[in-house]
């Protein structure tokens, strides 16, 4: 399980037997590099080593792209997949809006798929979910996610690439208008990704990245991060904790550590402000129990399963460019190629983008460009 993992992470994993229970056993054989060529130089170099890599049937070449062949069975199941989800979309809720299980979750989706294949009919479809959502909006959440900034900056954002901009502006005006609540410190508010300050930042780091750097003001900005950073100081020092941990959250009376109610979603929200970019090492040791136990029993979707696994393999090897971690991305898309075929739970959503059907078809679709993938509602 990764020569390299230290003892302490081997100490914090269960046993085999809870591996089973949660896990399939991973069928495929790690990345191996192909041996550099001798005596080559220049373009007969280059092209030696390409014959090498499609010899060993990676599904890339040299430069990461990834092959004809590959992206012909990628397309194929997206195509495939998409349709059993618009007809499986008719019994789903139609009050929910949110992007975690809801009809924002499905624009997010068609309009990734825009962006990677740029054909307008993706973006079409993203509008026709926009105007669903605009009309069910409940005002009581404010977080990306699940509440009502998702939907109103994927709409802006959908309106933006149609050039609507009245509708687009229209939208961002209303999602400014929920700071002042995201900012009281009246209010028994969380700071997490899911419900929390948190998801409300993202929802205004997402419009600067794909409108412009100067959609939301920095002040904006500035002033929900010093909202979560104050939060973070009072809990820690009503708990007598500030030597240990300066900035202390919590979600319901509970002291979460992970991303979507926890620690690690805060800080990697704040951090996406102040760019930072640390704990590389730890991440890259991670991955390496990700890729023994990441094939998940509970599904293929993002949240839960198999798909949200492969994107920290991408992520990494963004960060990194070892060929490696596109393997293992690569390989973890094969087993989302046979969706459906291995037995896994049924999750309670199984359409959306989060829970289920969705979210594998993100995941593929950002497998056919790996160098710009994204995971939907944390990366920018």
């Amino acid at each position: 399980m990764g020569e390299g993992m230290s003892k302490r992470l081997r100490l914090q994993l269960g046993g085999e037997a809870e591996m089973e229970e949660r896990a399939f056993v991973n069928p495929y054989p790690d990345y191996r590099p192909p041996l550099p060529a001798l005596g080559a130089g220049g373009e007969q170099e280059r092209q030696e080593e390409d014959e090498a890599l499609g010899e060993l049937d990676l599904p890339f070449d040299r430069d990461g792209k990834i092959r004809s062949s590959f992206s012909r069975r990628l397309e194929t199941k997206i195509s495939d997949l998409l349709q059993q989800m618009e007809e499986g979309l008719k019994t789903a809720d139609p009050h929910d809006c949110s992007a975690y299980t809801g009809y924002t979750g499905i624009a997010l989706l068609y309009l990734q798929l825009y962006r990677v294949t740029k054909e307008q009919s993706h973006l079409q479809r993203s509008l026709d979910y926009v105007k669903r959502i605009l009309r069910n909006l409940n005002g009581r959440r404010i977080s990306f996610l699940y509440g009502d900034a998702g939907p109103l900056a994927v709409s802006a954002v959908v309106h933006h690439k149609l050039q609507n901009e009245a509708e687009s502006k229209e939208c961002i005006a209303k999602l400014l208008q929920l700071q002042r609540g995201v900012v009281s410190t009246d209010t028994d508010l969380p700071d997490e990704l899911l419900y929390g300050r948190s998801g409300y930042l993202y929802a205004l780091l997402y419009l600067n990245n794909e409108i412009s750097p100067d959609t939301v003001p920095q002040a904006s900005i500035i002033e929900v991060v010093d909202a979560i950073i104050e939060s973070g100081k009072n809990l820690s020092k009503e708990e007598h904790k500030t030597e240990r941990c300066p900035l202390l959250y919590q979600w319901h009376k509970k002291q979460y550590v992970g991303a979507a109610h926890g620690l690690a979603g805060i800080y990697y929200m704040l951090m996406q402000v102040f760019k930072e970019d640390k704990y590389l090492k730890d991440a890259m040791e991670c991955s390496d129990v990700i890729w023994q136990r990441g094939l998940l029993r509970k599904g293929y979707g993002i949240c839960h399963g198999t798909s949200g696994n492969g994107y920290a393999f991408l992520l990494l090897y963004n960060h990194t460019q070892d060929k490696k971690y596109l393997y293992r991305a690569c390989k973890f898309a094969e087993w989302c190629l046979e969706y459906g075929k291995h037995g896994c739970r049924i999750p309670d959503r199984p359409y959306s983008l989060f829970e289920g059907m969705a979210g594998a078809i993100h995941f593929l679709s950002d497998m056919l460009t790996p160098e710009t993938s994204r995971f939907p509602g944390f990366e920018l």
